[in-house]
């Protein structure tokens, strides 16, 4: 790696300004689990790594028809604890391996936007909003595509607040190493109607609108086929396996729902 100064704030407002007092390039750290193998590969090379653990973001609560959790919050609490949406649980569960959901975090996955992350995919069927140090975003309009979100330099996650639906569940096919989604959909009942989301099959994370008016109209979705136009192909699967992928998790979630 490449020497950098390290900072490690006890508020958010303290983050915030060693990010903006930083001489050169500031990066913040949740979990680590992308960035530190971009450093050691000197993919990044920052010159500051402000540290978010020291700032209490962390915690499960349920509050005005939402299951709020904290940005520092690991994957594995979120598993242990995330009762009131057995399906968000349920996912939080099946990520990576048990080093990584004890030190992975929701707001860091969130913010990363890793096209192939879990979490942005539940994200968007639970109609979450996502809120900040300067704001809040809903996560319709939070994911930008690859590794892009609407978060501002500098802009901090504080928690994210999940709507409860009446039913959800999330199925992915794993990629055999990295546990990443290949393709994973999450399908969620609200009182409002439907949401599926899909992440993995391409370039970011999308609302399967074609799958949601099944679902809202009452009609069959086993023959549903999601077009390959626009969806990733490379060594690990073509685009049209990816498609026929989609319909293959979008039938096993509707058939797991909690």
């Amino acid at each position: 790696m490449r020497d950098f100064a390290l900072h490690r704030p006890a508020s958010v407002a303290a983050a915030a300004a060693a990010f903006a007092g930083t001489d050169g390039e500031a990066v913040f750290i949740a979990g680590g689990h992308t960035l530190i193998p971009a450093m050691k590969s000197r993919l990044r090379m920052p010159d500051a790594l402000v540290d978010l653990s020291g700032l209490g973001l962390s915690g499960l609560s349920v509050d005005g028809g939402h299951l709020w959790i904290g940005a520092m919050t690991t994957h594995a609490d979120v598993a242990a604890n995330a009762t009131a949406i057995p399906g968000l649980a349920a996912l939080a569960a099946g990520i990576g391996d048990a080093q990584v959901r004890n030190r992975g975090t929701i707001g860091g996955s969130l913010a990363n936007n890793d096209p192939a992350a879990d979490y942005p995919a539940a994200a968007l069927a639970l109609d979450a909003v996502i809120e900040t140090d300067r704001g809040s975003h809903a996560a319709d309009d939070f994911f930008q595509g690859m590794f892009s979100t609407t978060l501002a330099d500098g802009e901090i996650i504080t928690r994210v607040g999940f709507a409860l639906p009446q039913q959800s569940s999330y199925a992915k096919f794993r990629h055999p190493a990295s546990r990443y989604a290949m393709v994973g959909v999450y399908v969620a009942r609200h009182t409002s109607g439907w949401r599926a989301a899909v992440t993995g099959a391409g370039p970011g994370v999308f609302r399967w609108t074609d799958a949601e008016a099944a679902l809202n109209a009452g009609t069959d979705t086993a023959g549903l086929v999601l077009a390959a136009d626009d969806l990733n192909s490379d060594i690990h699967a073509s685009a049209d396996y990816r498609a026929h992928l989609c319909g293959v998790m979008l039938k096993q979630a509707l058939a797991t729902l909690i």
